[in-house]
């Protein structure tokens, strides 16, 4: 067990959780504005969704430079020549940085009432959307020496989450909208379930792995960290708003909006899990 890791403190600090979280909200939201040009039902989410995620974007952003030792460091991103193109961070950050580029762009035609390349722009913006939570995924899985991370699972997790917490945002935007809310509902529905089904896949291969594995399951599930991780994100914020949009209240307004909450509040938990619990193993060593 000494052997398997390689850093003996926490590298990625509470600050990444955060941005993971406004991260995955933005790439919601712009989603669901994609969605307007294809759904009518959505059409009045369009203008606000992007608003919100771009604003949220620069919220991600803001916190991914404070982090740095040195913020400045951010213009490298800019400049190709100091590029580790075979890094996941490298390309996050590009895509980032593309994205608000459209993200601009999307807003001011939107403004402006250029339907036509609006509606191109939303397609592109859509795409790197979805490369915002994949990269965030994929920057957790490379790191062999981590338990939970090291797994495949954590792309599509992140986009599923992605998915759930921009349907949950956008239910509030929605105010008393009936159509686009049942449909919102529907969202949230599947997109939790697919939460749990690839949390409950994560725990069972750690739970019945290495020693490391073994150790993290521990960690991840028993004491403060088990209340935030199974306790907050897996119950309160997954199971319960499931099982309260599948019952007859959940099909009102206000059984929703707590549902939307409950969300809410389990996806700030579960990104904070997910980030810190792995990292809690290496600090015993």
């Amino acid at each position: 067990m000494g052997d398997y890791v390689v850093f003996h403190d926490v590298s990625w600090h509470a600050s990444y959780a955060a941005y993971f979280f406004v991260i995955g909200i933005a790439a919601g939201l712009f989603f669901f504005s994609f969605l307007s040009w294809h759904k009518e039902v959505f059409r009045p989410l369009r203008l606000p969704a992007a608003w919100g995620s771009f604003a949220l974007l620069v919220v991600g952003g803001l916190l991914l430079i404070n982090d740095l030792s040195q913020p400045m460091r951010f213009l490298y991103i800019m400049n190709p020549a100091y590029l580790h193109w075979g890094s996941p961070l490298a390309w996050g950050g590009l895509n980032i940085i593309t994205f608000g580029v459209v993200s601009v762009a999307y807003l001011y035609m939107l403004h402006k009432g250029d339907e036509k390349f609006s509606k191109v722009l939303a397609a592109v913006g859509g795409l790197l959307a979805l490369g915002l939570p994949v990269y965030t995924g994929f920057d957790l899985t490379v790191h062999q020496s981590r338990p939970i991370w090291n797994t495949p699972l954590m792309p599509p997790l992140f986009v599923a989450m992605a998915v759930v917490s921009g349907a949950a945002v956008a239910s509030f935007l929605a105010r008393r909208d009936e159509a686009m809310l049942r449909m919102l509902r529907q969202y949230m529905v599947w997109s939790a379930g697919a939460v749990g089904v690839m949390l409950i896949s994560l725990l069972g291969t750690t739970a019945y792995g290495g020693s490391a594995q073994e150790l993290t399951y521990v960690l991840m599930t028993t004491g403060v960290m088990g209340v935030v991780f199974v306790g907050v994100g897996m119950l309160a914020g997954t199971a319960a708003p499931i099982l309260i949009l599948l019952a007859p209240h959940g099909r009102q307004q206000t059984g929703l909006m707590l549902s939307a909450a409950l969300i809410l509040v389990g996806g700030a938990a579960l990104r904070y899990a997910l980030l810190m619990g792995p990292q809690i193993v290496q600090t015993l060593y």
